[in-house]
Parts: C-alpha cells; sequence; structure tokens
C-alpha cells in the first residue's frame, strides 16, 4: 500500500522510466525528515552511468537488496507532490492493465519539461481585475479619458481577472490607460483563481436555445453531476452535441470544478476552443503536440493548480491533474486517434471511463458514429445512451445517392454525372466537398512497358508522387527519392502515375472550374503554422467554391455552405483483412456525409462506387448507422470478435528477419508450456505471422495475437508470460512490444 514515509521508513522506493517492470530502491538523504517525502514526487537518483529523474512509489522499513549496495537519492525535486494519490492510483492501474512499465507510465503522464526535472512553477502572470469600486463606476465618468474608459468597459464585459496576455491580444497600448486605473482603484492586480469567479461571471454569450432531446441530455447528465457514470451522446451529424456540451460545463463551472474536454485532432482544437472562448469567460488551457513544450507545461501546472477550469487537449491530456475535477467529454470517441500507438500503448477513452469511475464524476463520451465497443456497453447497461436523432435547427439530413462507376468515363476519378452535379451546385453559389483519403498526386508509379513499380527501399509499400515537389515519398517513413523520368527497368519504358491522390484531382478541377477557387486541405497544404486556419476562415468566410481533402475533413467541421459532399472513392475501403475495417468505412461514410446541408438548403451525398449492391453501403444509405452497428455487432459475436473477446497483441522488429520470428516462435512455445500447467480457460494463440507490413523503415515485423473470451483470464496468462519473454529478449537483437485491446493489426 502506498504510504508517506515516516522516521522508521528510510528507504525510497522508485520508478525510474526504463523498460522495466520493477521499482529501485534508494537510501533517503542523510538529515531528511519523515515528511520530506510523499508518493507522486520527483526525486534525482543516480542510474548506472548517470542520473535519471524518477517517480516515488512508496517508502519502505527494508530492501531486499544487501544495503551496502544502495545509493543514496541526489535530491528531491518537490516540495509537495505533483501528482495526487487518485493521479497515482489511475497511473498503476495503468501500469498494469496496459502491461507497462511504471516510470514509463509516469512519464507519458507528465510534460517534457516536468520530465526533464524543471521546476514546477508557473512564470509570474500579470493578472488584474475590477474592485468593488470598479464594478459600481459608470464608465461615462471618463469619457474625457477615452482609453481609460475602452479598458475599464473591457473589464466590466469580463467580470473577472484579464491577464496581460489577453490584454495585449486586443490592444498593444493598454499599459497607459492601466496605471491610472490602479491608482483610482478601479483595477487591482489580481491572483487567477477558479474559486474566485462569481457564478454570474463564467458566461460570455448566452447559451443556445436547445431542443427536447438536447435539453433531456443535458438535464440527465447534470442530475449525475457529483458521482460516476458513462453516458453517450449519439447525435447524428449536426445534431448540436457541442452546445450540449457547453451547457452541461456551465453547469459544472457553477460548481466551481473544472472539466477536461478531449478531441481526437489537432484539426478539431482551433474551431471548439474558439467556441469555448464564445462562450465562457474563464480561463481554458490548450494542449497538444504543436504546441511548445513550454506551453504545454504552462497549461499542465495551470490546471494542476486550480487556476484554469477547462482543458481543451487531445490524448495526451487526459493524465493532466485537475484541482477540482468535474467532468471529463470525449468528442469523437469512436475515433483511433484516442489510442497510443507508441510507448504506453493506452486508449484514451477506456482510460478516461477508469479514471472518472476513481474520482466519481461523469463520463460524457460524444459521436455521430460511437464505436462498436460502446453500443456493447450501452446493450450491457454499463453506459446510459442519450440519442440526439435530429439536426439542429431548421437543417435536415442529407440525401445520399451511389453512383455506380462501372465502365464509365471517367476523368481523374470523376464521371460525366459527378462534374455535372458540382456544376449545378456551383450555379447555385453553393460550396462542394470532395473526399479523398489518399494525399499526394498518386499512389504508384508504374512503367507502362514493363510494369516496373517504385516501392520503397526501406518497406513494403509504393512509393507515392508528389508532382509539385517532384518528388517520390514514402508515406511509412518518409523515405523520399527525386521524381524519375525513366523506367530503371527496361530503360525505354513510359512511366506514368497510377491511382489518385488529391493533387491529381485538384488539377482536374482546375481545369474543369478555372474560375472558381479550390481549397486543398491535406497533410501537404497545411503543414505550415497557422495555414489550416487561414483555410477554415476562407471557406466559412464564403471565398471557396470546391473543397477537397483528405479524413481532416471528415469530423467536426460546420461548413454553413457546403450542399454537396461527394466521396470519390469508397471502394478501398471494403476488402480489408483487419476485421475493423467495414466499422471505420462505415464512420468515415457517415462523418464526411455530416457536412452537407448543416444550415438551411438542404445537402446531398455521391458516393462513387464500383460496388452499388455491397451490403455495408445499402445498410448505411437505407436504414442508417445504427442498423449497422446492430448487424456488425450479431457477426462479431458470431466470430468471438472483440467486444465479445478480449485481444492483446504481441508486436515484434528486427533488422534481420529470421531473429524477428526466432523470437515470436520461442514465446509461443513458452505460451504453451504455461498453458499447460493451469486449469485456467484456455487461451487462443494466433501465428506468428507477418504484420500486414512486413517491413517498415528497414526492419521485419512480425505479431503473435493472445484471445480469450475473459479478459481477466487473459491479463492473468500475460502477467505469468512477460517475465519469461524480458528473459529470452536479452539473448535476441528485436524489440517488442504489447498492444492491450489493440485498434489496428498493422
Amino acid at each position: 500500500m502506498t504510504q508517506a514515509c515516516n522516521t522508521r521508513y528510510n528507504i525510497l522506493r522508485v520508478a525510474v522510466p526504463i523498460r522495466l517492470h520493477c521499482l529501485f530502491d534508494y537510501f533517503a538523504p542523510e538529515n531528511s525528515f519523515h515528511t520530506d517525502f510523499k508518493p507522486g514526487m520527483r526525486v534525482l537518483v543516480p542510474f548506472g552511468r548517470g542520473q535519471k529523474v524518477a517517480f516515488l512509489i512508496e517508502c519502505v522499513s527494508h530492501s531486499n537488496i544487501d544495503s551496502h549496495k544502495l545509493k543514496p537519492i541526489i535530491a528531491i525535486l518537490d516540495a509537495q507532490p505533483l501528482l495526487s494519490a487518485h493521479d497515482v492510483r489511475l497511473l498503476q492501474w495503468v501500469s498494469r492493465y496496459y502491461h507497462h512499465p511504471l516510470g514509463d507510465v509516469y512519464t507519458t503522464a507528465l510534460p517534457a519539461l516536468l520530465r526533464q526535472g524543471k521546476v514546477a512553477a508557473l512564470p509570474v502572470e500579470e493578472c488584474y481585475a475590477l474592485t468593488a469600486l470598479g464594478m459600481a463606476t459608470d464608465s461615462e465618468q471618463l469619457k474625457r479619458a477615452p482609453k481609460q474608459k475602452a479598458l475599464l468597459e473591457k473589464f466590466q464585459k469580463h467580470a473577472c481577472y484579464l491577464s496581460a496576455a489577453a490584454l495585449s491580444n486586443g490592444d498593444e497600448k493598454w499599459r497607459s490607460a492601466l496605471k491610472p486605473l490602479l491608482e483610482k482603484s478601479l483595477l487591482e492586480v489580481a491572483i487567477p483563481s477558479i474559486e474566485a469567479l462569481p457564478a454570474d461571471a463564467l458566461m460570455r454569450n448566452e447559451a443556445l436555445i436547445s431542443n427536447p432531446q438536447q435539453h433531456a441530455a443535458i438535464d440527465k447528465v447534470c442530475d449525475s453531476l457529483g458521482q460516476f457514470g458513462v453516458f453517450l451522446l449519439e447525435g447524428v451529424t449536426g445534431s448540436g452535441k457541442t452546445e450540449v456540451y457547453l451547457q452541461i460545463i456551465h453547469t459544472v463551472l457553477q460548481q466551481q470544478q473544472q472539466v477536461l474536454v478531449l478531441v481526437p485532432e489537432i484539426t478539431l482544437t482551433p474551431q471548439l476552443e474558439a467556441r469555448f472562448r464564445q462562450r465562457f469567460s474563464v480561463d481554458i488551457a490548450v494542449t497538444h503536440s504543436k504546441l511548445t513544450d513550454k506551453q504545454r507545461n504552462i497549461a499542465w501546472l495551470k490546471m494542476q493548480q486550480g487556476m484554469c477550469s477547462i482543458m481543451l487537449g487531445t490524448r495526451s491530456a487526459l493524465f493532466t491533474p485537475l484541482k477540482n475535477p468535474g467532468l471529463i467529454i470525449l468528442d469523437e470517441e469512436h475515433d483511433a486517434s484516442f489510442k497510443q500507438q507508441e510507448g504506453c500503448r493506452f486508449s484514451a477513452r477506456d482510460v478516461a471511463v477508469v479514471r472518472g469511475k476513481m474520482l466519481g464524476i461523469p463520463v460524457l463520451l460524444g459521436s455521430a458514429t460511437p464505436s462498436l465497443e460502446s453500443f456493447h456497453n450501452v446493450n450491457q447497461g454499463r453506459y446510459q445512451l442519450l440519442h440526439l436523432p435530429l439536426r439542429a435547427g431548421n437543417a435536415t439530413p442529407p440525401t445520399f445517392q451511389l453512383l455506380d462507376i462501372r465502365n464509365k468515363k471517367m476523368q481523374e476519378g470523376l464521371s460525366a454525372m459527378l462534374i455535372a452535379e458540382i456544376k449545378d451546385t456551383l450555379a447555385k453559389n453553393e460550396q462542394v466537398l470532395l473526399f479523398l483519403n489518399r494525399r499526394g498526386f498518386a499512389p504508384t508509379l508504374i512503367c507502362h512497358g514493363c510494369g516496373w513499380v517504385m516501392r520503397c527501399s526501406q518497406c513494403d509499400a509504393n512509393m507515392v508522387i508528389h508532382a509539385h515537389e517532384r518528388r517520390l515519398r514514402c508515406h511509412h517513413c518518409a523515405y523520399e527519392h527525386q521524381l524519375l523520368e525513366s523506367c530503371p527497368a527496361c530503360i525505354t519504358g513510359q512511366l506514368m502515375p497510377l491511382g489518385l491522390g488529391t493533387e491529381r484531382v485538384e488539377n482536374v478541377l482546375t481545369s474543369l472550374f478555372a474560375d472558381k477557387v479550390i481549397v486543398r486541405l491535406d497533410r501537404d497544404s497545411t503543414k505550415h503554422k497557422g495555414s489550416l486556419e487561414r483555410y477554415l476562415a476562407q471557406i466559412n468566410d464564403g471565398h471557396a467554391d470546391i473543397i477537397l481533402g483528405t479524413q481532416m475533413l471528415a469530423k467536426g467541421h460546420h461548413f454553413s455552405q457546403v450542399t454537396l459532399v461527394v466521396m470519390l472513392d469508397v471502394d478501398s475501403g471494403l476488402f480489408s483483412i483487419d476485421f475493423h475495417a467495414a466499422e471505420r468505412l462505415a464512420q468515415l461514410i457517415v462523418q464526411v456525409s455530416g457536412r452537407a446541408g448543416r444550415e438551411q438548403k438542404p445537402g446531398k451525398v455521391i458516393l462513387q462506387t464500383r460496388q452499388p449492391e455491397h451490403p455495408l453501403l445499402l445498410t448505411l444509405i437505407k436504414r442508417g448507422y445504427k442498423a449497422f452497428a446492430t448487424i456488425a455487432l450479431s457477426e462479431r459475436q458470431e466470430a468471438l470478435l472483440p467486444p465479445f473477446s478480449y485481444h492483446i497483441l504481441l508486436r515484434v522488429q528486427a533488422n534481420n528477419e529470421d531473429l524477428a520470428k526466432q523470437f515470436l516462435h520461442t514465446v509461443l512455445n513458452l505460451a504453451h508450456n504455461s498453458q499447460h500447467s493451469t486449469c485456467e480457460l484456455h487461451t487462443d494463440i494466433l501465428g506468428p505471422v507477418p504484420a500486414p507490413m512486413a517491413r517498415r523503415a528497414g526492419l521485419y515485423r512480425y505479431q503473435l495475437l493472445f484471445q480469450n473470451q475473459k479478459r481477466q483470464v487473459l491479463h492473468q496468462f500475460i502477467d505469468r508470460l512477460l517475465p519469461e519473454i524480458y528473459k529470452i529478449n536479452r539473448s535476441f537483437s528485436v524489440s517488442w512490444s504489447l498492444d492491450v485491446d489493440p485498434v489496428d493489426l498493422f
């Protein structure tokens, strides 16, 4: 049991951020007191030939290591623990469930600067607030000092403190007006704290009027505040899920509690952040990988110290300490981006539910296309379903059309009928959105003479043509090569692009609609800072006619003038070896379709396909996503696939293919021996087999899949197997990882 030290406990047991499932013992420094040490603190320890920042787990009175081998810690880095007892308990659960070393889990939870041992202190931030006199003063009394009048009115409008940074955003010359207002006692220096905010000062703008379904969802969650419960908010695209979030958050803020809001993609953050800032006057922390280490550190500390009321972030924000936790929200809960794919491979959705349970607060999961696992949890009574069946306002659902392109003449992926539809839409001064989940010019460079294909030298993948840069690029390892002029195999053959990418479609659109503004949104066109925000503003201001893009267009965006949405190639997702593929395609179709007709004008969705009779497409169009999910769950149950069984995937990669295979065969033998020695429910072991991409970045990749219908039995099996895997790893030059509840078999 974790405990604080007393005078009898002079040995510190710490977690060091390395890939070993063990803790390390150190002597407490001389002349230290028992009150100096508490679990959750950072300490600096000697480790090997260097030093590492480690995390105090517990204090003990004796060690299994000979005392003469123990070293004292070098320094205590924190006067108080950075993590609460709840936070420590959560990280220990994550370590156990995902079978990942505890020290490495701690580093996942902390921002980079704190992992490096930097002081956990916020920079001094200038903040100012109205005094009681300032609140009561009529700004007209300052009409002869217009700058002072404007600044006072700004504070009176916000009715809370404002930081120097916030003031600088609006007026670089505000300081000249600040000094006289301070001297007149109309303003004062303030220390930010969410407890200091009066309830009537939380809102900048009034809430929208909710429809009966939204109102019911809001009441249901608000009635459960202060206790654990998981709510699945299933709302059709455009049904006003964000408004539901905002109104529930307002109730949480009135109780002076904090809210953690997670989104799957950085691209969704600016739009959602703007919506939150328009509604609330409280401080909002934002964190994602595009911010600097300093910015992320400040956001983490502000939430930990209770100086911010709302954190909006991506997957990594999940572990941020909350001084006054009140609610956790996951928007687009179905998204695979919530699953970490390196290091500690946790699922942000699943860990959020566990965290909510530990904290005794509700967790709200929102999506137009909930994951099959979440629907299953609703069926099992673990989650409560909240349904928003109607689009907000007067918007109506779009109509669907399956456009059969078999034997049709195509113009770089566009059929004649589709081109006519685009022309008709543009003639009405409405916007068109075209979706193709493949960036670059073309996915393959092929020789028309001999059939040679340009492959990546490091991966089992084709090189993608980027015509604008005249480069060939591998989208898996980033290897690049200049665009070839002649076939290296037959010399004389003609090299030509095969397949479609967004660049190629953009070229044909430019030639067909020369007088129209075309905006392409993909990872290539938005790689420069601020470019995505500029493009989105251009679209929303009506200064774009055709929007072409990849998956970053699929969710969250509200394009009010888009009435025609086109998916150029839905067939590529219909045939896959991964059992998740059908679910992902159905979610993608519904999410992309949801961009059409979100305002007064009706929307239309066209799916170009060579499989117009495919059951998945017909079910989605005629009966909706819920019907698809019901069928898909039934099929999974028959096949005993998740969520009706549980998976743990062991991945191995090595420079030598034989070594990777030998390692997994050794693990397989150990696993069989382990099963023979116990009487527990049999665990199925599938493999070893090559990964779907057997070679990536020069490494050969193989995998072994463990499957059991009982989660606990499967984890007990892995607990027994892991120590044996660590032993054999010493004699193999391989790297390996465990993926619990994998969402990809790559």
